[in-house]
Order: C-alpha cells, then sequence, then structure tokens
C-alpha cells in the first residue's frame, strides 16, 4: 500500500502558528531574561550572545546544512514540513524582535522561567503534534538512530546538555537554574501538547475492513498489528479486532490512517507504561529502530 505523503494546509497554519508562539517566547522572554536553551535555538542564544548574530540569520545559517544532510532520512511529507517549520521560526524571529513588545514581569526570574516553558512548550507543541520540526538537533538525532543505533532521547538529550553547558560563557549559574526550570516545564508541555502523557499508546480497532486498516499501520508506520478475535455482545457477530502500539508522537498519523481507510471505524486509545520488543527496546526486520 502506498505511504500517504499528502500535505494538509491545516498543518502549515497549525505550524505557522507554533512557530510564531515559540519565536515570540524567545524575543520577549528568553532573550530579555538571559534564559538559554537546548539544541540548535541554544547555539543561536550563545552566537546572539557572543557575536550579535541575529538568531533569525543563525537558525538558518545552522539549520539548512543540517537538513540537507539529513534530508534522506526523513520522509517527503517530514522534509517540507520541516524545511517550512525553520523558515517559518526564523521569520518568526526577525519579526518579534523588532516588534516593540515587552513583558514586564517585575524581574522575578521564576516567572520568566514558567512563562518560557510555557511559550516554547505550547509553540513546539503544536508544530509536532501537525507533523512538523523546526529542524535543529532532530535531524542529528535521527542521524545518530538510523546510522548508529543510538535512542533519539540519548542523543537529544546529550546535545542540550552540550548546548547548556556551553550556554554558561555568557549567563551565570543563578539563570542556568532557571534555564533548567524552563526546560522541564517545556518538556511537559510539549507532550501534554501533543497526546497528554510520555506513555506509549495501545490502539484497538474495530473495522470493517481490519486487514486493510492493520496493512496500513504497518506499512505507513512501521508498527507491527494483530488481529484479536472478538464477537460482539448484543449482535453475535464475529470479527478480528486490530491492535496495534505505537509511540506518542506517532498517535495522531496512526488516527488520520484509521480514518482514511474506514471513517467508521471505532477505536480506543488506551495508555502503555511500557512497550518491550520489536521497534520499542531492539530494532525491528522492517528497519524501524527502537524507541527507548
Amino acid at each position: 500500500m502506498q505511504k500517504d505523503e499528502s500535505l494538509r494546509l491545516i498543518d502549515f497554519v497549525m505550524i505557522t502558528l507554533g512557530c510564531c508562539l515559540y519565536g515570540l517566547g524567545l524575543a520577549v522572554i528568553n532573550i530579555p531574561n538571559d534564559l538559554s536553551e537546548g539544541g540548535v535555538t541554544g547555539i543561536t542564544l550563545i552566537l546572539r550572545a557572543l557575536l550579535h548574530i541575529d538568531p533569525a540569520f543563525s537558525t538558518l545559517a545552522i539549520n539548512i546544512p543540517l537538513i540537507f544532510i539529513g534530508y534522506r532520512f526523513l520522509g517527503k511529507r517530514s522534509l517540507i514540513y520541516t524545511i517550512y517549520g525553520t523558515f517559518a521560526l526564523s521569520f518568526s524571529l526577525y519579526i518579534w524582535q523588532r516588534v516593540p513588545i515587552s513583558l514586564n514581569i517585575h524581574h522575578d526570574m521564576f516567572i520568566a522561567g514558567i512563562l518560557a516553558g510555557l511559550a516554547g512548550g505550547f509553540g513546539s507543541g503544536l508544530v509536532y503534534r501537525f507533523g512538523g520540526t523546526t529542524g535543529g538537533t532532530d535531524v542529528v538525532a535521527k542521524i545518530f538512530e538510523k546510522e548508529r543505533g543510538i535512542p533519539m532521547g540519548q542523543t537529544l538529550f546529550a546535545l542540550d546538555a552540550l548546548v547548556l553547558t556551553a550556554s554558561l560563557c555568557y549567563i551565570d549559574v543563578v539563570h542556568m537554574m532557571y534555564t533548567l526550570l524552563a526546560a522541564y516545564v517545556f518538556s511537559r508541555i510539549v507532550n501534554f501538547t501533543q497526546v497528554g502523557s510520555y506513555s506509549d499508546r495501545g490502539l484497538l480497532i474495530i473495522s470493517s475492513n481490519p486487514e486493510s486498516v492493520a496493512q496500513a499501520l504497518m506499512d505507513e508506520l512501521l508498527r507491527g498489528a494483530s488481529f484479536i478475535h472478538i464477537q460482539g455482545a448484543y449482535s453475535k457477530d464475529e470479527r478480528e479486532m486490530v491492535y496495534c502500539v505505537v509511540a506518542s508522537n506517532e498517535l495522531q498519523v496512526a488516527k488520520r490512517i484509521i480514518n482514511r481507510i474506514d471513517p467508521q471505524a471505532f477505536t480506543s486509545i488506551i495508555d502503555v507504561n511500557e512497550a518491550l520488543g520489536e521497534g520499542f527496546t531492539y530494532d525491528s526486520p522492517t528497519g524501524k529502530p527502537a524507541r527507548k
């Protein structure tokens, strides 16, 4: 079955909104209060502090080569959305830094840390929820996962830690602690905006066309699927129910796949606190990297 790589207007709209919100937080909260960031954004803030380079330009200068290097690890839609998200974030940073907006929080760094995490988390969460990224270390992590088998989470954590440590060249330890507060709030809000928690998701799908649903999930997400024989309590009809476990950031795509094949399908989504096996604790034969 051909993979669905169609582009949707709503995705571009929400990625734009997310980038605008993220850029607003950086320009109005992070930069005025000397709060750093992890990843490529953190590098752009270091360059701004030391070399006075506008983050709007350094964002493009760093991300475009990374996207060019890692394009073969991204699908067509993911590549287009990543390029669009990168330019949208850069444009947003350029605009917000030139709009006379100030946020008077009376020099309260605790409030600044919370607000920075909220703005960045909601903005990034919207971008991720609608299939986009803003480039950066996500691309690097994908490369290491594919080529070296290193889980994305470990690579992202290591890169963020490295950038945050380097940020001590222009901020003090006190501001670093508030940056860590912002990073914690950011991570919680990103996951809440996407799906509500960190756990994986189990899909119980009752469809009139279970074979096609299962095949599409396997082809497009590279996740395994199983048939469970069930019988309706009222109708006494016997049929096959599809069971599939997906990563939390794959949930929205899975829902679209199901709706595309059978809009009348009944789908129950359950929390999976731990998933062991192919594609989760070790690579699957299909090439799906382990999610650890």
